[in-house]
């Protein structure tokens, strides 16, 4: 036997001996389709594996076992099946398309049968907080106090009877990374940078990683993201505490801010009236920050010539960051600093990043879980 042939057949043998973890199962009614198996790093989806399906739906991924809990996803277009894997278990999903994402069968796994019942959960909380934000007659005050009591006791129920409860385990992982969508943005649920009550569940599901699965790239990025949270929890609470000061409401009932632009100029909010503008607080050193403004670009290059202006807040600490973050924006960039930082309590801002839609006459239209598609909204004011 030759060298080369000796090589190949050592090998052949390391290949079938590897250690690896299945998924198989069937998506029926997607003859044709092309169901992708995608790992979910820290830096987002990465294809690793694709099937066309046949006529009875039937398919079966292997890769490499893993040595700490990992996330990957089976995926048709925009219908998506979370799974967890931890070993070299065998997981089997079966579902129908197109509804695979909220009507699928899972087993051989106890984290995936949990993160199932997280998924579903969260489906019914957004859609209560669709119902909540569709109601006519519900006001813009209304509506955030109906949407924050329906998150926070999502979030007490997910924390002590999922996160709490087993903290070791990959479905309280993915708990930590649920998202809703606010006013057309996606949203953490447990939101470190702006809850000292949620950088406090990060770290206790980093604390429990360290414990059982030690130096592993997961467990930093929890711990990372808690130090990050607790800083920034330090930033909004510190400009909160001022009260709010009765001159910024002028006599037309207008909730007025006066900051200065990255220019050094004073830019009033209430000198846009006559204009729909988008009241935007924002964090550019944020997950995201990238996107979101390239989202306003669109809408700003769309309809600033017919009377729309964006007016944006920034809450980031460090003032040349900003200054160069919005250097080349062409809407107005001002920036509330600790002596000015009151704005974020006239406004109510419990979140950051937040919007609101100002009309014509310079009062709030509606704030952004108030809408479903900002690009109408605009439309429709102008």
């Amino acid at each position: 036997m030759t060298v080369a042939a000796v090589t190949a057949l050592m090998f052949g043998m390391a290949s079938c001996n590897e250690k690896k973890f299945h998924i198989d199962g069937e998506i029926t009614e997607a003859k044709d389709s092309t169901l992708y198996l995608e790992h979910m790093s820290l830096n987002g989806p990465v294809a690793i594996d694709s099937v066309k399906l046949g006529e009875d739906g039937a398919f079966s991924f292997a890769e490499k076992a893993v040595d700490s809990p990992d996330f990957y996803r089976l995926r048709i277009a925009g219908q998506i099946v979370n799974v967890a894997i931890d070993s070299t278990e065998t997981v089997t999903v079966k579902a129908a398309y197109p509804t695979m994402a909220s009507r699928y069968e899972v087993s051989g796994s106890y984290d995936c049968s949990k993160i199932k019942e997280l998924t579903l959960m969260q489906m019914r909380l957004q859609n209560r907080i669709n119902a909540i934000a569709a109601s006519p007659s519900l006001g813009v005050d209304a509506v955030m106090d109906s949407v924050t009591r329906v998150i926070e006791a999502y979030k007490t129920k997910v924390k002590m009877q999922y996160i709490f409860k087993e903290p070791m385990k990959a479905y309280a992982y993915f708990a930590l990374f649920q998202t809703i969508n606010m006013g057309g943005q996606a949203t953490l649920i447990f939101n470190p940078r702006s809850s000292a009550d949620d950088v406090k569940v990060f770290a206790a599901v980093a604390t429990s990683w360290d414990t059982f699965y030690p130096n592993e790239e997961r467990g930093t990025n929890l711990h990372n993201i808690a130090l990050e949270g607790m800083k920034d929890v330090r930033i909004v609470r510190n400009r909160q505490v001022q009260q709010i000061d009765p001159r910024t409401v002028d006599t037309s009932g207008i909730l007025d801010i006066a900051l200065e632009d990255n220019h050094g100029n004073v830019r009033h909010l209430s000198s846009l009236k006559g204009k729909v503008v988008l009241l935007d607080f924002h964090l550019f050193a944020g997950e995201g920050s990238l996107k979101r403004i390239m989202m306003l670009r669109e809408l700003y290059n769309k309809y600033h010539a017919q009377g729309f202006e964006i007016y944006q807040v920034s809450v980031d600490p460090d003032e040349h960051f900003w200054k160069t973050q919005t250097a080349a924006l062409p809407w107005i960039s001002v920036r509330a600093d600790d002596e000015h930082s009151n704005v974020l309590q006239l406004y109510n801002v419990q979140s950051i990043p937040t919007f609101f839609i100002l009309g014509k006459d310079a009062n709030v239209y509606k704030r952004d879980v108030q809408i479903k598609n900002l690009d109408a909204e605009i439309k429709s004011l102008l």
